[in-house]
């Protein structure tokens, strides 16, 4: 069983990210919660000068993608793909899931799944999620956007955080169009976590008319705010190995500047999903806010805020996941949060059609300590 299999890494995975801990080096991807701590493969300690073992990620991603595979029977259909990048023809690697059941031709909306993690894949804790998404009608695709663990050392120093990783993402949706059938182009939506926040709302400001509804949860917002809180060299050996930014904040401004969902505000078309954590140990709530109240004021018919003000599990609060079956761990912030989601695509990717007689039919929200 792939949760079995999972747990027997537990230990060791605990261990290295003990020793990080205590070290202090961990990266702007801080991991939190039992669910990446279960996760040997997350390559936690971006800055230390010991070689990669390159390997040792690839047979480790080829177990994922079993976990993948065993999660998937009974619930969807899950295939591993690879496709072009729109920058520079790259190829990436993507997991591809469609319901059980298909409706016919173009009757299905679909989502781009974003990763969190500067250097991280599909975490096995979005099984639950990616089994409620495909029993809704929808069909996901979740690519492992370049600098990903688990392909090898070309892929993973082809890192270009904030740059073509986005052209990565808004590339899935090409596959989705000429090679999904079921999937209707209209009614395509994106959502990410943490870094994968941040590539979301990037993708969805610079490519206005691609993604009908966009969702960011816990998402990085300003690589300013961020540098100067965790130390400007540090963290630019963790997002910017090859210096593709060309310098630091205060030789290139622009780069970091084009980067941060924050300053583009203005270039938001669509609807959008933002939550965060008042107890964020990752994106603090400062950073958070800075997007918060920006979207607010700016976009207020188009954006939807959530601040949840304490929830267990903090950064990871949306994705606690038991281990032993890869169940939700259903906290009420947890609850909430998810409801919202389902909600909000179903409201805006919607049809009058089979599919979308399923994505009506959305849980309640529970109430939680948030605040609006």
């Amino acid at each position: 069983m792939a949760p079995l299999r999972s747990a027997s890494r537990q230990l060791a995975a605990t261990t290295v990210l003990a020793v990080v801990v205590l070290a202090g080096l961990l990266s702007s991807s801080t991991v939190s919660g039992r669910a990446l701590q279960a996760d040997p493969r997350q390559d936690f300690n971006l800055l230390s000068p010991r070689p990669r073992d390159f390997e040792l990620m690839i047979e480790h991603q080829a177990e994922t993608d079993q976990e993948w595979r065993d999660a998937s029977v009974g619930y969807m259909r899950m295939e591993k793909i690879v496709y072009r990048s729109r920058a520079g023809g790259l190829e990436i690697p993507a997991f591809l899931f469609r319901p059980l059941t298909l409706d016919g031709l173009r009757e299905h909306p679909a989502v781009v799944w974003v990763h969190e993690n500067i250097r991280g894949h599909l975490y096995e804790h979005y099984i639950p999620y990616i089994r409620e998404a495909t029993s809704r009608g929808y069909v996901v695709i979740a690519p492992e956007y370049r600098g990903s663990i688990g392909y090898g050392k070309a892929f993973y120093d082809a890192i270009d955080y904030g740059g073509t990783e986005v052209d990565d993402i808004v590339s899935a949706v090409d596959v989705l169009t000429t090679r999904v059938p079921e999937v209707d182009p209209a009614r395509i939506g994106v959502i990410g976590w943490s870094h994968g926040g941040m590539i979301a709302m990037l993708a969805t400001f610079r490519n206005p008319s691609t993604f009908a509804a966009a969702a960011a949860i816990v998402p990085v917002a300003n690589l300013f705010e961020r540098l100067a809180l965790k130390g400007i060299e540090r963290q630019r050996q963790a997002i910017d190995p090859q210096n593709r930014f060309g310098g630091s904040p205060f030789e290139r401004p622009e780069a970091y500047r084009d980067r941060s969902p924050v300053f583009h505000i203005d270039k938001l078309e669509v609807p959008l999903l933002v939550h965060i954590a008042g107890n964020d140990d990752d994106v603090t709530i400062e950073e958070g806010m800075q997007l918060v109240n920006a979207l607010r004021t700016r976009k207020p018919l188009l954006a939807t805020t959530r601040v949840y003000d304490n929830p267990p599990g903090r950064h990871l609060f949306d994705r606690q996941v038991d281990l032993d079956n890869w169940q939700p761990r259903n906290t009420p912030e947890q609850r909430d949060s998810w409801a919202r989601v389902w909600a909000f695509f179903g409201a805006n990717l919607e049809e009058a059609s089979g599919s979308s007689q399923r994505l009506t039919s959305n849980p309640s929200v529970p109430a939680a300590h948030v605040t609006n």
